[in-house]
């Protein structure tokens, strides 16, 4: 089975809701991990602030940041090989590199509309 590792620059928490600006990468990931780990996928992320036993025990990630500094955040990993740096994966490489459908990322769902005002009666 896959495993997914994200390992994130300090910050006050994951979700990207913990403060005046929202950051929509943010909540993005961290409905795509949640999305995942419903689906039964491994994924962690490590938060530099909270974890940094985690990065420091790590080779790989201790030599990219020693390397390429602070920037290199976050940095992603598949079965512990470093896949991208920098940025988060998009949605569409969550499910390249996991080899798995779209909709298992995004989790869509429809629903039957029962009076609430969505348009083409899906919410």
């Amino acid at each position: 089975m896959s495993k997914i590792q994200i390992f994130e620059p300090a910050m006050c928490c994951q979700s990207g809701v913990c403060g005046p600006n929202v950051n929509p990468q943010l909540l993005r990931i961290t409905t795509v991990v949640n999305n995942l780990k419903n689906e039964g996928i491994l994924v962690d992320r490590f938060n530099l602030s909270s974890n940094p036993q985690v990065f420091a025990s790590n080779t790989k990630i201790r030599e990219a940041l020693q390397k390429e500094g602070m920037k290199v955040l976050p940095i992603t990993t598949l079965n512990d090989v470093i896949i991208k740096k920098g940025e988060y994966l998009t949605n569409e490489e969550f499910a390249k590199f996991l080899e798995i459908p779209m909709e298992k990322v995004l989790k869509i769902r429809t629903q039957k509309s029962n009076g609430c005002n969505c348009k083409g009666g899906c919410c």
